[in-house]
């Protein structure tokens, strides 16, 4: 049941629904002018409400980086951490208070470059923290140096010569740590972008949703691909849970199991096409398998990403080497296991006079006079 900030409700003691303004800090909110991180704010704190948790139970941890004032925007608790240890200082949080919903923000560069290491255990732990990691790709507030996910070839100030390290996929690393949700969303796509917010919210254990973010100054347009009105149905992959993975306009396009067992991007066959009307689903998908031609839809691959095995959702992750085309989106993996700290645990019983005698006296002891 919903209540207000403090906890009490108006007219005669009744709960009042909270709403978006009980989230939003009287802090002026400062980012570069069509920034991504204003979009992600508003839509987190329009979903806030949903979750009936009062502000007071809700904490937001940052890093370094343009992503680090994000504690500031929001009238919950929050702590703006050094570089990287967002997801450490939200582990001994998580272990000591089981009554708070406890977020992490944090950018390409702070969570995968100096905070690799927390990052990947906080995920192998299954911590029950939410990870929001914005990509854009570049480092933002230093202005303009190759991240960890910055493409090969990229020219910046600190890789006057091109990139030549090979980035980071943030999706397929959650994954390789065997965490329990896993998700890629989009800045500008804010139905999208909330329903992913929606599930990772609810997820028991350790969530991690990169979300593709546009830095206009310093790497404007790196996702265009799969948000220009005129290419994004062609390039996003939306994965739904239960759905065979289509894409396209109409759906022309789809994923499948290649000869070699991995994933590849086939055509659709439609019904009407010449010569395929009156065969099978099936006979249409070993026609296209074996001479690369429109494949029926039973071919496939129906999303599932509460499958216990990772290796089906790793290979979508590795579906596109970077987001310049067809690029899946959604929820990867969403499975349950033992949360940190939380599960097998037997409370203690107070210790009694007796017990603490014991333990005083117990090894070695002296006698003072």
């Amino acid at each position: 049941m919903a209540v207000t900030a403090n906890g009490h409700g108006g007219n005669g003691g009744a709960p009042e629904a909270l709403t978006k303004s009980d989230f939003q800090s009287d802090q002026e909110t400062r980012w570069c002018p069509g920034c991504g991180d204003y979009a992600v704010l508003a839509a987190v704190q329009q979903f806030m409400p949903e979750l009936g948790i009062p502000p007071e139970r809700i904490v937001f941890i940052t890093g370094i980086g343009c992503a680090g004032r994000f504690s500031y925007y929001m009238d919950t608790y929050g702590m703006h951490g050094i570089h990287g240890r967002a997801p450490a200082l939200a582990t001994g949080l998580a272990a000591t208070r089981e009554d708070l919903s406890i977020w992490v923000v944090t950018g390409d560069g702070d969570a995968l470059s100096i905070g690799g290491n927390h990052l990947i255990h906080a995920l192998r732990r299954n911590v029950p923290v939410k990870i929001l990691l914005f990509n854009n790709q570049i480092y933002g507030l230093t202005k303009g140096q190759a991240s960890p996910t910055s493409e090969l070839g990229k020219i910046t100030k600190s890789t006057p010569f091109g990139v030549a390290d090979q980035p980071f996929n943030p999706v397929a690393l959650a994954l390789g740590a065997e965490a329990t949700f896993v998700a890629r969303t989009i800045d500008r796509d804010k139905r999208h972008l909330t329903d992913v917010l929606r599930a990772a919210a609810v997820h028991e254990g350790a969530a991690l949703v990169e979300i593709y973010q546009n830095c206009p100054v310093f790497n404007d347009g790196a996702f265009s691909a799969l948000t220009d009105k005129d290419v994004k149905d062609a390039n996003q992959i939306r994965l739904e849970a239960g759905q065979p993975i289509r894409f396209g306009a109409d759906g022309e396009r789809g994923v499948a199991r290649g000869r070699d067992g991995g994933l590849e991007i086939v055509e659709v066959a439609k019904p009407d096409d010449t010569g395929a009307a009156a065969d099978s689903e099936r006979e249409r998908s070993e026609r296209g398998r074996a001479g690369g031609g429109p494949v029926g839809e039973d071919a496939l691959i129906v999303h599932d990403p509460t499958r216990p095995d990772p290796g089906l959702a790793f290979s979508l992750a590795r579906l596109a080497e970077d987001p310049t085309g067809p690029t899946p989106i959604g929820i990867f993996r969403d499975v349950q296991r033992a949360v940190y700290g939380r599960e097998g645990r037997v409370p203690p019983e107070p210790a009694g006079a007796d017990q603490l005698g014991e333990l005083l006296v117990s090894g070695d002891t002296w006698a003072v006079s």
